[in-house]
């Protein structure tokens, strides 16, 4: 550790702890602290705990942290920082560690002295885990002694005790969650390590060790090159055009700013933004002053080696985006985030800040590396010319400005409702299913669009090409919002699009395909919520004159088992198009009976990976994958 990391130990103290309101409500609703009382919420327990350790380490005074399920599903989190305060708070007349552990509001984050910068719920945390535990015990190692607190539902059973001696320092905190508010303690192991993962890449050099007893696997994460690091593990599978990522450091004005980027030679931008080692993955300032700086370092130097005409126009932001994997990491004081979901960070300064950073580190970057730099301009040039040619074919889709019926794709049975709030589009598997869907939805807030085949794989295509692409020109035309760089969700005609394909392997590769489209091109249909699976049953069970509709093999299981005995009569849905306009009515668009799944983008990173691993170029990892997990396919049509 930095000398000026040891000598905060001595001026981290109870005056450093700020008390800003009571613990109430926590355990009545749940929710509004951590989202939900789900498997999610559940390691939303487990993520805040770690993030006290992660503020240790950005403060410089820790460099390993333990997380450990024990057997009987308590949660231990060990770290090696300064431990938390024990001496009476002048507030609360209780021990700083008291408060802390049950008050909401009271941590040494509020008082902008010991943590410059800092994660997780402002500073609920460790107050919210503690209520929404059955029991919480604490072990803090600080001044040579050993320290011990338990609470039972956030309430202290006695006071601070002197259990031990030590050398060393630190914070244990031990928790059961309570099964009165989480149904089920089902902790999931990779789950949690990918978050762990995550952290350890935003936090370099700091050492996070993951067990879990219950199912004897274990992880330790370190990175040496931080978010370097995290770059080259996305581009694992990737041709680079430059064999080591770009990375640029700097402190302005308190704010830490790390940027690292590397260029390949695929189509598509990766990008993941983070404030405070939270994923923001609806950018902010940091990523706008990312975005200005890059395209402004690369045009200057592009005019100024000749490598852009002057003829020529500037290269924009697509430009020089493509195939372009970035990760933004910025820590800062107070960061201003927008939304509960910290979705998107609103601090103004932070664009300049950013922007300088990159356009100083960057401009240096190039002017040393002349031959990466004669390849990055060359793939943007390439980027622009593709993107002139997709512009001609954006402008043969939406000839004018207005997205009236009379320019919309002529299959697109459409609905009477104007509000796009009210309306929902379905994307619907070849026309003989899009006919039922046509005769058997409700006409008034439901439109359908048959897809003919497989859409272009947009993974593997320019822009261009996928603008020529006839059945994603229908896609974007029925949409109305536009594509790129002039995409206006005002415009969205529907706010529910429902992708609806068959239940055999045919179906899968074509909602893979849909699903790849959106991700890579309308994400913020994903990030807003608008984009949904339906869920169409596998058997018809016929029993008499009973009808059951079955949506997996482990329901089927179990009615089979319940009706035994009985005659039955079985039948296989694998197309849409076997069931009548009326049952598909019935068991897939009936708003009243259907089941929608919404698709959501928890893990940028991972989601990244997987998209480009299913649909990329590289066969050898595909193949990996499918032999890894060949024996958990469902539903497979041989």
């Amino acid at each position: 550790m930095s000398q000026e990391a040891v000598n905060t130990f001595e001026d981290y103290s109870a005056q450093d702890i700020r008390v800003l309101d009571g613990l109430e409500a926590v355990r009545r609703r749940p929710g509004m602290y951590i989202g939900s009382t789900d498997q999610h919420g559940l390691h939303h327990l487990v993520y805040e705990i770690v993030y006290n350790s992660i503020d240790e380490a950005m403060a410089g005074c820790c460099d390993r942290t333990q997380i450990s399920i024990h057997k009987d599903s308590s949660v231990a989190v060990a770290d090696n920082g300064r431990g938390i305060p024990v001496d009476i708070h002048p507030m609360t007349n209780t021990s700083a560690l008291e408060a802390v552990m049950t008050r909401l509001h009271a941590g040494a984050k509020f008082g902008g002295h010991t943590y410059t910068v800092s994660s997780g719920l402002h500073g609920v945390g460790a107050s919210v885990v503690n209520a929404l535990s059955s029991w919480l015990k604490v072990e803090v190692k600080r001044q040579g002694k050993v320290y011990y607190q338990e609470y039972q539902h956030g309430t202290p059973l006695g006071d601070i005790e002197v259990i031990g001696d030590t050398d060393d320092t630190g914070t244990i905190i031990t928790f059961l969650a309570d099964t009165e508010i989480f149904s089920e303690l089902n902790y999931d192991f990779d789950t949690i390590c990918q978050r762990l993962k995550e952290l350890a890449y935003l936090n370099k050099n700091l050492e996070i060790s993951f067990k879990d007893e219950r199912v004897d696997q274990e992880a330790t994460f370190y990175f040496e090159g931080g978010i370097a690091s995290l770059i080259r593990r996305i581009n694992k599978n990737r041709q680079v055009l430059h064999h080591q990522p770009i990375y640029l450091s700097d402190t302005v004005n308190s704010t830490m700013v790390e940027v690292a980027l590397q260029y390949n030679d695929g189509f598509t931008e990766s990008m993941l933004s983070f404030a405070n080692c939270v994923n923001t993955i609806d950018g902010g300032s940091h990523l706008t002053g990312f975005r200005s700086a890059l395209t402004r370092v690369l045009n200057d130097y592009a005019r100024k080696n000749k490598l852009l005409k002057d003829t020529e126009p500037n290269l924009i932001g697509d430009d020089v985006r493509d195939g372009l994997t970035s990760v933004i990491s910025v820590k800062l004081a107070e960061p201003q985030f927008e939304g509960q979901t910290k979705a998107k960070l609103g601090n103004p300064e932070v664009k300049t800040q950013v922007e300088a950073v990159v356009a100083d580190g960057l401009s240096l970057y190039l002017e040393q590396h002349p031959d990466e730099a004669k390849a990055i301009i060359g793939k943007c040039l390439i980027a622009a010319k593709a993107r002139e040619a997709a512009r001609k074919a954006r402008d043969l889709i939406f000839k004018k400005s207005s997205f009236e019926a009379a320019t919309l794709p002529g299959k697109l049975a459409g609905c009477s409702e104007n509000d796009p709030g009210e309306c929902e589009l379905y994307l619907v598997e070849g026309d003989s299913a899009g006919g039922s869907a046509k005769q058997g939805r409700d006409r008034r807030f439901q439109a359908i669009l048959p897809l003919r085949g497989k859409i272009l794989n947009v993974e593997k295509a320019p822009k261009d090409k996928i603008l020529e692409h006839e059945e994603i020109r229908a896609i974007i035309t029925a949409l109305g919002a536009g594509i790129g760089d002039q995409i206006d969700f005002s415009k969205l005609r529907y706010h529910r699009v429902i992708i609806m394909t068959d239940a055999d392997v045919d179906g899968s590769h074509i909602r893979t395909l849909l699903l790849t489209f959106f991700y890579r091109n309308m994400i913020e249909i994903i990030s807003r919520g608008h984009l949904f699976i339906a869920q169409p049953p596998l058997y018809r069970i016929q029993a008499g004159k009973q009808q059951f509709w079955i949506y997996s093999e482990k329901e089927k299981e179990a009615k089979l088992k319940q009706l035994e005995g009985n005659k039955l009569e079985i039948q296989r849905y694998k197309g849409l198009g076997e069931m009548s306009p009326e049952q598909l009515w019935e068991t897939t668009m009936n708003p009243a009976s259907r089941t929608l799944l919404e698709v959501k983008v928890e893990d940028a990173m991972a989601s990244d990976r997987i998209f480009h691993m299913l649909m990329g170029s590289e066969v050898p990892p595909r193949k990996s994958f499918i032999q890894a997990h060949a024996r958990s396919v469902r539903n497979l049509d041989v």
